[in-house]
């Protein structure tokens, strides 16, 4: 893959697991989540039609499809944390995100709809989150196409990343276009 299209397709890089997950890092990561919904609805806020329907790269998702995405992608992690959290080392279910990205509420729905969805699963997403202690942050599911243990402590940082991922997509093509 060429720099241009890496840096496209990973505008704030990849994920990068901390040697340490601190307290600090912990609360970083889950402020991310809880003010994500707000950040992401002021950022395309007053976007007309054909902006949300233009793709953040070649060959990539539109504005809209992002916010569906990111919508879908939020409910399958949260409800892996009530497996994580209700399971012993649960295998969770993978899905297909591109298939998804390709499905009539994703490509028409209103970004309304999204943007609600979001905030309301983010709200209580995060009211779990703040609840758990060090035990429950380190239980683990078992992920079915890596066959790897992931903790819910290390998840959320994923997802924090996911947050800022998407979000800068959508920033770094309001800028090349001059929308914002």
């Amino acid at each position: 893959m060429n720099k241009e299209l890496e840096k496209l397709k990973y505008p704030i890089g990849k994920f990068t697991k901390p040697r340490l997950i601190t307290p600090s890092i912990m609360n970083m990561w889950i402020t991310t989540i809880r003010t994500f919904p707000q950040q992401l609805r002021g950022l395309i806020e007053g976007l007309s039609e054909e902006q949300l329907n233009t793709p953040y790269r070649p060959k990539g998702w539109t504005i809209r499809q992002v916010v569906h995405h990111v919508g879908d992608s939020h409910l399958n992690s949260y409800i892996r944390f009530k497996w994580t959290l209700t399971e012993d080392k649960p295998i969770i279910k993978a899905y297909d995100e591109a298939a998804w990205a390709e499905l009539h509420d994703t490509l028409e729905a209103p970004i309304s709809i999204g943007l609600d969805f979001l905030n309301a699963l983010h709200a209580k997403w995060t009211y779990l989150l703040e609840s758990l202690d060090e035990a429950q942050l380190n239980r683990v599911f078992i992920h079915p196409e890596t066959h790897k243990e992931v903790s819910l402590k290390l998840n959320i940082g994923l997802y924090d990343w996911h947050c800022r991922h998407h979000y800068a997509h959508i920033e770094n093509l309001l800028k090349t276009k001059n929308w914002i």
